[in-house]
């Protein structure tokens, strides 16, 4: 009975092995430099007439914007990254998300005016309206306004009981 048993656990674990070896050799995804050939299995995201890859393993979801820079523009909405991803809940069990605001720009500058579209988007836990505040709906408005520097991130946490997609709708370069 013993040996049975040792042995249907070593072939399932050969088996669970053979799968996850033909996954990531399976030539999906994007070879990583120096890698000796190994993939990053990516996901694909169908999103209105776009379709994204992803990661296959995340902690934060990251919302991806095309890049439709014109020739010698400073910046554009394409230069603020937005990840968020699901943090411990509440006490009352209420999901939370924490979500960062990254300034990506390549030429060196500070981004204003940031606004995103977050439909009717609204938290069980406060957020600092400085930071963060939904103005009417599909439009928040992030930094109050203010220049979010080269480099800088924000980050801030709310709670409801599903993830809201953040994207950004419009910004000013400073």
């Amino acid at each position: 009975m013993n040996r049975r048993f040792l042995f249907l656990l070593s072939s399932l674990s050969f088996a669970v092995l053979f799968l996850f070896l033909v996954a990531l050799f399976s030539g999906q995804g994007k070879n990583i430099n120096g890698s000796f050939g190994l993939k990053l299995l990516r996901l694909r995201i169908n999103q209105g007439n776009h379709t994204l890859l992803t990661p296959h393993r995340k902690l934060l979801r990251t919302a991806l914007a095309e890049t439709n820079r014109i020739w010698g523009e400073k910046c554009s909405k394409a230069d603020i990254v937005i990840n968020q991803g699901p943090t411990a809940p509440l006490p009352s069990g209420i999901p939370t998300y924490t979500v960062e605001i990254l300034n990506v720009c390549v030429s060196g500058c500070d981004i204003s005016g940031i606004h995103l579209t977050c439909g009717w988007f609204s938290s069980a836990r406060l957020i600092n309206p400085k930071i963060f505040k939904r103005l009417r709906y599909n439009d928040c408005l992030v930094n109050d306004g203010k220049p979010l520097i080269n480099g800088g991130t924000l980050s801030f946490q709310y709670a409801n009981t599903f993830l809201y997609p953040l994207s950004v709708s419009r910004v000013v370069c400073s």
